[in-house]
């Protein structure tokens, strides 16, 4: 492989994307919305700020000390808007880019004269991969530029560390795009067709947006089956149901529940149970979410973005009551999700290797 080759692959790829009808719609409806989302986050930050500021003037009006202060707003809050919205509509973007690459040098017979000329394999692949990849930074990177643009008019700075927070924002947002194109793009090598390979690469992604959540809830509640009954608990008893004198309203005569002592050790039992009953079930979801893109963007956006962020427990986001000593640096944050960023590298990895093999070895006739 020469580096010439590639980079000319990938200049003509990356201007091909820039000029394509497709493109250039989806792009416009991803920065239109991605805006929309923007200045809906710009709003609730104004609205939380107005909340602060009123909250701190209270405050200034008490006499004595105070025990409680108010958090000041972050403009974090406006970027996780955005980032569900890369979540819904950065998946469909990638696909498009990515579903014809191959399948469409196929369907023309180009690919022929294309190795005819002074050119390798590897060259053809990489340079179409590097094309893209550089198409879907330019995304992004125009999304962030009209955000930033968006926050100065409404005379929003942000600082150093939320400045950092953003860019590595950018950065996952392209590898959770990178995830969708290089499925596009082994799809488009393994298909005959444009037409079956965009069918396939729809399916996987409806398949990782839609099934594997529902799947995921399957396989949890089979292994792990019903969570420990709380010790002390008995069922309410319906004495009878009302008779048809009676005010419907009122509903059927219920037997109040009288409280029962719970023994100190059966208290422990319970908490033991329960503890591993959860820890049993937080451990086959991030078995599963792990091999989920989506997932993946959603908790590392979360670690970036909210700085009170103190991981996905059980399956959920666990959001203390957030006060100012407990804001974590964005060290501990990717400390927190180092597997879901280990996977948004490696899931792309996978899939651009599965094209890159099946396309050094396609019969080109």
């Amino acid at each position: 492989m020469e580096v010439k080759g590639l980079f000319n692959v990938a200049r003509k790829e990356f201007i091909d994307h820039l000029t394509s009808r497709k493109f250039i719609i989806i792009l416009g409806l991803f920065l239109i919305i991605s805006a929309i989302a923007v200045h809906q986050g710009i709003g609730d930050y104004n609205k939380n700020l107005e909340d602060y500021k009123e909250q701190m003037s209270h405050i200034k009006e008490v006499e004595g000390p105070v025990k409680w202060m108010p958090e000041k707003p972050s403009i974090l809050l406006i970027f996780r808007r955005m980032s569900w919205q890369i979540t819904m509509l950065g998946g469909i973007l990638a696909i498009a880019m990515g579903f014809d690459l191959i399948s469409r040098e196929k369907e023309s017979r180009s690919l022929k004269s294309l190795l005819s000329h002074p050119i390798f394999r590897d060259e053809i692949i990489n340079g179409k991969a590097l094309g893209g990849i550089l198409a879907l930074v330019f995304a992004i990177g125009i999304a962030l530029i009209i955000s930033f643009a968006m926050l100065l008019l409404f005379s929003i700075v942000p600082d150093l560390d939320e400045f950092t927070r953003i860019t590595l924002f950018g950065v996952f947002s392209v590898l959770f795009l990178l995830s969708y194109f290089s499925i596009a793009l082994m799809t488009s090598t393994v298909s005959r067709d444009s037409g079956s390979s965009l069918i396939y690469a729809l399916i996987i992604l409806f398949a990782f947006s839609f099934f594997m959540p529902t799947f995921e809830n399957v396989v949890v509640e089979s292994v792990v089956g019903e969570p420990p009954e709380f010790p002390g608990v008995h069922h309410v008893h319906i004495i009878g149901a009302p008779s048809a004198s009676e005010n419907e309203s009122e509903g059927p005569a219920i037997k109040p529940i009288e409280p029962v002592p719970i023994e100190e050790e059966e208290w422990k039992r319970y908490e033991e149970e329960s503890n591993a009953y959860w820890e049993k079930r937080s451990a086959i979801h991030d078995a599963i979410s792990v091999v989920v893109p989506n997932d993946n963007f959603q908790a590392v956006t979360e670690a970036i973005l909210n700085p009170h962020f103190e991981g996905l427990r059980y399956g959920v986001r666990y959001e203390p009551p957030t006060t100012e000593g407990e804001e974590k640096s964005l060290r501990e944050a990717l400390e927190i999700v180092w597997k879901n960023i280990l996977a948004l590298i490696v899931f792309p990895l996978v899939f651009f290797a599965l094209a890159y093999v099946k396309f050094m070895r396609l019969d080109i006739r």
